[in-house]
């Protein structure tokens, strides 16, 4: 028995010492460990800025049907969300009343006339006579304010006419633009106001759409500073757009900027952009939100670095580990813009060459010594 326990104890300490010689033959001199690390090397390249932003679909005319006269509706000859052009009927307001004002304002304006035709006569007889001096200044005078009251009473009369037919016009309701209708908000038997604040329906043309986007006022006025140092250029004075939908796909259709909000939003402090897209088939519709993609340009010698090399400390800086001269790292602050597919785009504080640690940063800090195991190129896809 203690002859087994001899030899259990020479066992263990043969392979204690097996142990100590290996650990002494991985570990370097003076006991530093030094952590492998895998470096992407920064380059300069022209980049595309393509900012994504949220949006929301506007029509382009939207026109508020509402009657001009008062009446019972008699008829409504359109198909609720079908498509109508300007000038189309919609809506047929019971017109008699309407029709025996105009009869009435056309016998007013004949009886007015028949009395012009009366002065007209009577002052051309005084003014023969004048000048016999067969009648009296006074009653010349008194022809003459009479002949100006006639045509007076003409002109009013023929007015009042015009407004009665106005009037008779107003009980058919014409569609104001094209495009299509929504839903009636009235039938047929209901009475109906002049000007009154509930519409009839509305029309909204939406063969062309706006679309409305929000954009920080940092992100505007840094891409305002960079075209106007010509970092950033352009090849078309308008900025194109991609439209993307709810389910992710892509709008076969693109857009152009048409013009940015000259007023920030006090809340957000964010300015509105208003796009114009095609939409032949109206799958955009109104109120839609969407996702847009806004081409501003190509930045020129531009420096990016992988996503997987950055990161963010509490305060939200982005940080960076540099692999220096002698292979010691050092943390960078940087300056960052926007996202450009698995990259950022570098603003300040790298320079074109260094090499930045994408693999292994939670076994370095700064300061210690890495060893640079291999290096991937950037990668810059959208």
């Amino acid at each position: 028995m203690n002859a087994s326990r001899r030899i259990a104890g020479v066992v263990s300490g043969l392979l204690f010492l097996l142990v100590a010689g290996c650990d002494q033959k991985t570990a370097p001199a003076g006991g530093k460990q030094i952590a492998p690390v895998v470096v992407a090397e920064i380059e300069k390249a022209d980049v595309p800025l393509i900012t994504e932003l949220p949006g929301r679909i506007a029509a382009m005319r939207v026109a508020e049907v509402r009657p001009q006269v008062g009446g019972i509706l008699q008829k409504r000859l359109f198909r609720e969300g079908s498509d109508v052009t300007a000038g189309d009927l919609l809506y047929q307001i019971e017109d008699a009343q309407y029709r025996a004002e105009v009869a009435s304002a056309r016998a007013e304006v004949a009886r007015s006339e028949a009395v012009l035709t009366k002065a007209q006569l009577r002052e051309k007889r005084l003014a023969r006579l004048i000048n016999t001096k067969a009648v009296s200044e006074e009653d010349y005078d008194m022809a003459a304010a009479e002949l100006r009251e006639a045509e007076a009473g003409v002109a009013a009369a023929r007015a009042a006419l015009s407004a009665a037919s106005i009037d008779l016009g107003f009980t058919r309701v014409l569609a104001p633009i094209t495009g299509r209708i929504g839903k009636s908000q009235i039938t047929e038997g209901a009475l109906m106001e002049a000007e009154q604040e509930n519409e009839l329906a509305v029309i909204q043309q939406i063969d062309q759409v706006y679309v409305d986007i929000t954009q920080s006022t940092t992100e505007l006025l840094r891409l305002k500073r960079e075209i106007a140092s010509g970092r950033v250029r352009r090849d078309a004075e308008e900025m194109s757009l991609t439209v993307l939908l709810d389910d992710g796909s892509t709008y076969e259709h693109r857009g152009s900027l048409k013009f940015s909000e000259i007023s920030v939003d006090q809340g957000t402090s964010s300015v509105t952009l208003r796009g114009v897209v095609p939409n032949p088939d109206h799958l955009l519709l109104p109120g839609m939100f969407v996702r847009v993609r806004v081409d501003q340009g190509v930045r020129a010698d531009s420096l990016l670095i992988p996503q997987r090399g950055l990161t963010f400390d509490y305060s939200g800086a982005a940080t960076a580990m540099v692999v220096g001269e002698d292979n010691v790292v050092e943390r960078r602050i940087l300056d960052v813009g926007q996202a450009v597919g698995d990259q950022w785009l570098v603003l300040s504080g790298l320079e074109a060459g260094e090499k930045v640690v994408v693999e292994g940063l939670q076994k370095i800090r700064s300061g210690a010594e890495v060893k640079v195991v291999s290096a991937v190129a950037g990668e810059t896809g959208q």
